[in-house]
């Protein structure tokens, strides 16, 4: 299927851009007016991507990070969050709840579990040493008419 609209930026991975990141794509989705809880919802999904990358792939290096949103016929959005940092070996451990490569302790290792409880489908593909992509998919509900907003009609419409 044949994007509506697509966007792509790359940024330089340091904290301060996980906040820009979040907002570039919730922007871009305003096009198509979701919700403030859908929105909530991909702003939360992209930072942790984003942080993902900025903590885990490049840990001990400095690199860029590419964002790509794309919007469907449906409300179906897709957005791609990739790295070419460390990648991750072992794809499915990474993923269980509370795994982290973290030696410190400081990171919970919650980051795909909050992606995955905030979109339809999220994939992730890596190679150790290539990097990490992360796809997030998620069809956004109907938009809600409000009557206030409709134009009056008259009694001879209504009939």
């Amino acid at each position: 299927m044949k994007p509506i609209n697509s966007m792509s930026l790359t940024f330089d991975s340091v904290p301060e851009n996980e906040g820009f990141a979040r907002s570039a794509a919730a922007g871009f989705l305003a096009q198509i007016d979701p919700t403030v809880e859908e929105l909530c919802d991909i702003r939360t999904a992209v930072s942790e991507a984003v942080t993902n990358s900025i903590v885990h792939g490049y840990r001990t290096f400095p690199g860029k990070i590419r964002l790509n949103a794309r919007i469907y016929p449906g409300r179906k959005i897709e957005i791609t969050v990739s790295d070419r940092g460390c990648g991750i070996e072992n794809i499915p451990q990474a993923m269980e709840p509370l795994f982290t490569t973290d030696p410190e302790g400081e990171r919970s290792g919650l980051g795909f579990s909050v992606m995955q409880s905030f979109m339809d489908q999220i994939r992730v593909t890596s190679a150790p040493g290539k990097g990490t992509s992360v796809r997030m998919i998620r069809t956004l509900s109907a938009p809600e008419t409000d009557p206030a907003l409709q134009p009056e009609r008259s009694s001879e419409e209504q009939l």
